[in-house]
């Protein structure tokens, strides 16, 4: 039963899983009685006649073929693409519903069968989703909510043949390249889509499953209206994707991409970019969305939805990535959509759940947070917004940005392309760390540090913070994109994925490693920066990006020795809360030979000069012996003086290397 199974819990034994007559006595106010209520009567049914199927059992296999149906769609869904993707639409020629003439053709091989086999699923799926329907349509009263959902899949079914049916006679298939192919198959999939959520919900509701109530919702019912409308979006911005790969196979996958902003290329070619934009905003904001209904819902059923869509969500984002790594074999677009298929389940449960009448009864108010940001003044509301963006962080992640197009351009790199490339790292990082706070909304609240954080005061609402942090991302994106390239602008976008999904999500909450994998995220911006300027990565872009990632435990374990009391009250196992004091401090001492050990980096490859040598050794020189002076007296102090210097450090060794670029003096050699 999977995924319909959460409800169970509140429905009586199968052998008395029988729906009373309630009819007359809700017609007359009167309550049922106790016994009844208790146990022949899903909890807060009672109330909501237009989900009582009233004196109709529904037998076990009308759920069990509801359960069927859904599978059965997703399965029909997923040879649709092995159809697409293998070109075999044109397989039975221009002729439906017969292929070539023939109701079952003679003889099946190759694009034939593939196509043949695609209509005989199609055509056999029907048949219980009728079943459904017409059963439905019979036996359950007119008010029933799993009667209408059992009547509109059925509807939506014979759309889906006529949409089919339109692509072959239209001769929408094989190497069409019209944009009318286009926008019947997004068409197609825009339904598709809607009758995958109308299968599921009809199974959910047939299992007992609660009707969904939408006034009174508030944000969440916001928050899930735009979730769905961007997951479509991605669905149907996935298949034109996938139908461009499929008519104009990329060479490699920067040639594919590169084609994206050819003004000569075809209209499929250039659109191959708005599906990875349309699904990263959509996933930032969907990771956003999901926080915040899981926190406005005091649910185990919606937590745990919550969790699964979430953990699917960064998969399906993963192996987004890797098919477009891998130029998108068929197999591999086979698997992506299967789970986005199963995203969108969870995705449909997880709605269902939290606006079901259980959470939300009829003229409750379910808004938890107050809106006092509309009474404040503009100067105050600009505030609340810059807060959210953790300006005093992003200084030093824009200086090493900044920095590291200096060192790529050996001088000046432009001042206009300076300038956006600020705003656009600027706005990454801000959406990172506006993410950040709304996910650790709860924890914040119970560190001296962070309580005064917007979203912990509720000066900012949730949702308000989290469509702010989406329009940040989607704003950095197209601003680093279009002002410097497209390799900058994914290089900022895989940071700030990063830090959210990687550090704030996986890690932080977990285990004492977070800073040591987690914290690769702020080495990021070096390589959008050194991307910026050269539109590629060299060696010594990878030397930036590697002496971060070994320098962040120095900096971020220091800071959390003096802080260490607000971790442990919000149990985050950082490592001084973990492992202690002096685990701490000689891990730190480690991580301070190591950065020390790696700047020699760039004089071995003959990329520096005599200035960054002695720079590079005076100033590690004083790393180690900090650390090493803190290992001997762990105390505040000296942890205190190590993170300041920590920072002076980083910013010393950019500032040398740019200097020491510019002046293409000597380079040592070994």
């Amino acid at each position: 039963m999977g995924f319909y199974n959460f409800h169970l819990t509140h429905l009586t034994p199968p052998s008395r899983m029988s729906y009373l007559v309630v009819e007359a006595k809700m017609r007359g106010g009167e309550s049922l009685p106790k016994s009844q209520s208790t146990d022949s009567v899903l909890p807060n049914q009672a109330d909501h006649p237009h989900n009582v199927d009233r004196s109709v059992q529904i037998p076990l296999w009308f759920k069990r073929l509801a359960l069927v149906n859904v599978a059965f769609t997703v399965l029909v869904i997923l040879w649709g693409a092995v159809v697409r993707a293998t070109g075999s639409g044109a397989g039975c020629g221009d002729h439906w519903p017969k292929c070539d003439g023939e109701i079952i053709p003679t003889v099946l091989a190759g694009a034939k069968a593939i196509e043949f086999t695609h209509r005989a699923m199609t055509g056999l799926w029907l048949i219980p989703v009728f079943t459904v329907a017409v059963w439905a349509f019979r036996r359950l009263p007119k008010s029933s909510i799993t009667r209408k959902a059992a009547l509109v899949a059925a509807g939506m079914g014979i759309v889906e043949s006529l949409i089919g049916a339109w692509l072959v006679l239209g001769k929408l298939v094989g190497q069409d390249l019209s944009v009318t192919r286009a926008v019947v198959m997004a068409l197609h999939h825009f339904n598709t889509t809607c009758l995958l959520a109308t299968v599921t919900l009809t199974a959910y509701w047939a299992w007992g499953g609660e009707p969904i109530r939408l006034r009174g919702q508030g944000p969440v019912l916001g928050a899930l209206g735009v979730g769905a409308v961007a997951m479509v979006m991605t669905i149907v911005s996935g298949a034109i994707t996938a139908l461009g790969d499929t008519l104009f196979k990329p060479t490699d996958t920067f040639a594919g991409l590169s084609r994206t902003m050819d003004p000569a290329a075809h209209f499929l070619e250039r659109l191959r970019i708005a599906h990875p934009l349309i699904s990263t905003s959509a996933t930032l904001y969907l990771l956003l969305g999901l926080a915040f209904i899981g926190a406005a819902r005091k649910s185990p059923q919606v937590s745990q939805l919550t969790r699964w869509t979430t953990t699917l969500l960064v998969v399906q984002l993963g192996h987004g990535a890797l098919n477009v790594i891998l130029k998108a074999p068929v197999y591999f677009q086979i698997m992506h959509l299967l789970i986005a298929d199963g995203v969108w389940i969870l995705f449909t449960l997880l709605s269902a759940h939290a606006l079901s009448a259980r959470i939300a009864p009829e003229g409750t108010n379910v808004t938890e947070e107050p809106y006092t940001i509309y009474s404040m003044s503009a100067k105050e509301k600009i505030n609340a917004f810059v807060v959210l963006t953790k300006p005093r962080v992003i200084s030093l992640l824009l200086f090493t940005t900044l920095l590291a197009m200096f060192i790529a351009a050996r001088g000046w790199p432009g001042g206009w392309l300076l300038l956006w490339v600020a705003i656009g790292g600027y706005l990454a990082a801000g959406s990172a760390n506006a993410i950040n706070m709304v996910i650790d909304s709860d924890i914040d609240g119970q560190m001296v540090r962070t309580s005064h954080r917007p979203t912990v005061t509720h000066v900012m609402p949730l949702w308000m913070a989290s469509a702010f942090a989406v329009v940040l991302g989607v704003l950095s994106f197209a601003i680093l994109a279009l002002a410097a390239n497209l390799l900058t602008a994914a290089l900022a976008m895989a940071g700030l994925l990063f830090y959210v999904i990687i550090y704030t999500l996986l890690l932080k909450r977990r285990t004492w490693h977070n800073i040591v994998i987690g914290g690769a995220a702020g080495a990021f911006p070096p390589l959008v920066g050194w991307a910026a300027v050269t539109n590629s990565l060299s060696p010594l872009a990878w030397f930036l990006f590697a002496l971060i990632v070994v320098w962040t435990p120095v900096h971020f374990w220091a800071l959390a020795l003096f802080i260490k009391d607000d971790y442990r009250e919000a149990n985050i196992p950082m490592l001084p809360v973990v492992k202690g004091d002096h685990a701490t401090v000689v891990q730190i001492t480690a991580y301070s030979v190591l950065t020390t050990v790696l700047c020699a980096i760039p004089l071995i490859l003959g990329q520096a000069g005599l200035l960054y040598a002695v720079a590079a050794v005076l100033l590690n020189g004083i790393l180690i012996l900090r650390s090493w002076q803190l290992m001997q007296a762990p105390d505040r102090p000296k942890a205190v003086r190590l993170f300041k210097y920590s920072m002076v450090y980083l910013a010393l060794i950019f500032v040398i290397m740019a200097v020491d670029q510019a002046g293409g003096g000597t380079r040592l050699t070994f």
